[in-house]
């Protein structure tokens, strides 16, 4: 057993006490779906590949996630142990979750975009036994990418590939098993406080933290966050945000299934097609950063499809434009709603429905019932409301602890949890990001770890020294700018950078998209890079 729980004892219980934590799987929940509307639709999957629309019903489903798990437990996967899975938001995700929730199992979900400089750390690092992948997706080839790695991953034992929508390739990779599934997945129930999930979120130390999970604190997240926005089984969700994002997994993945509703899973975002998704499937509910939104309520299918059943595009990651809200509400005739969160929490504060359009542009939202926030200052004293400081949070759904770096806990002994965001507290309770003391851009949802990307940089011998920024982007909200300085006589294009970027096997994602070449770095007197002057720069600049 890998995962050393960092949260104190003493507030388990008082979630426990508080009727905080359901204290509830999420087989539970399917299983109660399962028992009464076994055919109701429980997860739809939108293939681009296969150009594909396939549907399991939860008797259906259930099937699959019988097979899984036995299989997993045939190739040896015990409680506590962990299976990664590389895929795009594939149906077979939400099976594949179920069936590690049946066995015990921690299911580590890892972005598409992570490539062998990544996956070189993520792996080993959580100790993954059994890894999932797809077989091809956005024409790269996934199993090539982990049989050139497999040599340095001794733990892991098995690789299963998914190739398209259907089951039955999966089903061949998976050992026959002769055992009783009720007697084996009775044996192995997990306790609602054992770590469920293992997730990775990009840090600014150059090296990714593992978020832990239990089951209460993703569970009681999910109740809360259909509460505030008032969702129920009735509810048909359209995610196309990552799974392997903390935003798609709890809410596109697990929240359906807790609530006994139906999930609809996009792999590859394309505007359009949402629109006829929302047509076909009597969509409801949808969310994702703020370029998903923008996407949506522009695209020109909106004037051929019905999508009056959309009731709530949810948004988050980054501020949304004034005119946005307007424009989206009249195109999408939906309600918008804003929040924040992060890896660590899920959404921790969020606008109800039905507050003024100022309220939600102007405003990231109040704590959901079981969260907290407050905004401090330097001592942890608590601001005045309108004043700046470091936000806090602390409730039911903070996660457990970092895997096998408890020193970066910054979670005190009253249980508040230090964001690394900056942010205001109004009046009225809700707060208002206004900034990050974590170095990280925020593109289009996707943290990007700028301590990683100028270390490798740094690494090219043309460069003396590189920082990278923000530059404002009105549909991603922010895109990578770097700066760098140059040794004598040396000269360097962005195609160039980006070149040695890929060398090292950078994500895509986090490639810079503006390269500015400077005589020398602002610095204070101490030396350092004044990052300040050069956000100021990028201000009016565009991606190369």
């Amino acid at each position: 057993m890998i995962f050393e729980i960092q949260t104190r004892p003493e507030q388990f219980e008082a979630f426990k006490r508080g009727g905080l934590w359901p204290n509830r799987l999420l087989t539970d929940y399917f299983d109660d779906t399962l028992t009464a509307a076994p055919d109701r639709p429980a997860v739809i999957g939108y293939e681009s590949q296969a150009g594909s629309r396939i549907a399991h019903s939860y008797a259906s489903l259930n099937r699959k996630v019988e097979r899984i798990a036995l299989g997993l437990i045939e190739i040896g996967i015990a409680p506590g142990d962990v299976v990664s899975a590389q895929l795009p938001n594939y149906w077979q995700l939400t099976a594949l979750y179920l069936a590690c929730v049946r066995i015990g199992a921690v299911l580590n979900p890892l972005m598409p975009i992570f490539r062998q400089r990544e996956l070189s750390f993520m792996l080993p690092f959580a100790q993954a036994k059994a890894v999932f992948v797809a077989r091809r997706y956005r024409d790269f080839d996934y199993p090539d990418m982990i049989e050139a790695l497999h040599p340095d991953l001794p733990e892991i034992t098995h690789v299963f590939v998914i190739d398209g929508p259907d089951f039955a390739g999966l089903e061949a990779q998976l050992p026959q098993s002769t055992r009783d599934p009720a007697a084996e997945f009775a044996a192995r129930k997990p306790s609602p406080n054992d770590v469920s999930l293992l997730m990775y979120t990009s840090g600014t130390t150059g090296e990714p933290k593992g978020v832990m999970h239990t089951h209460n604190t993703l569970i009681s997240n999910d109740l809360q966050f259909a509460a505030r926005i008032e969702l129920d089984g009735s509810d048909c969700v359209l995610m196309a945000s990552p799974l392997a994002h903390l935003t798609g997994f709890l809410y596109g993945l697990m929240m359906p299934v807790v609530l006994g509703g139906t999930s609809v899973l996009m792999d590859i975002w394309d505007p359009a097609q949402a629109a006829r998704i929302i047509q076909d499937e009597a969509v409801t509910f949808t969310m994702g950063s703020t370029p998903f939104v923008t996407d949506l309520s522009n695209t020109p299918a909106l004037d051929e499809c019905d999508v009056s059943s959309l009731r709530i595009f949810l948004t988050a990651g980054a501020p949304i434009p004034r005119v946005l809200v307007k424009h989206a509400t009249q195109r999408l005739g939906a309600m918008i709603i804003a929040a924040w969160g992060m890896t660590e929490n899920g959404a921790v504060t969020m606008t109800r429905p039905g507050d003024p359009p100022d309220r939600v542009f102007g405003s990231d939202g109040g704590p959901i019932e079981g969260m907290e926030v407050r905004v401090v200052d330097g001592d942890g004293v608590a601001v005045e409301n309108g004043d700046e400081g470091r936000l806090q949070t602390r409730g039911m759904a903070n996660f457990v602890g970092y895997l096998k770096r408890p020193e970066l806990f910054a979670t005190d002994a009253e249980g508040w949890f230090e964001t690394g965001d900056l942010a205001r507290m109004q009046d009225d309770g809700y707060i208002r990001i206004s900034g990050r003391s974590k170095d990280v851009i925020i593109r289009g949802g996707e943290n990007i770890p700028i301590v990683e990307v100028e270390e490798l940089l740094y690494r090219h011998p043309a460069i003396v020294d590189a920082a990278i920024v923000a530059m404002p982007d009105a549909r991603l909200g922010e895109r990578a700018c770097a700066f760098v300085t140059l040794k004598p006589g040396e000269s360097l294009s962005f195609t160039a950078m980006v070149a040695h970027l890929e060398s090292h096997k950078m994500a895509k994602t986090y490639l810079p998209e503006r390269l500015e070449i400077i005589d020398a770095m602002p610095r204070t007197p101490s030396g350092k890079i004044q990052k300040f002057h050069l956000r100021e720069k990028a201000a009016g600049l565009r991606a190369n």
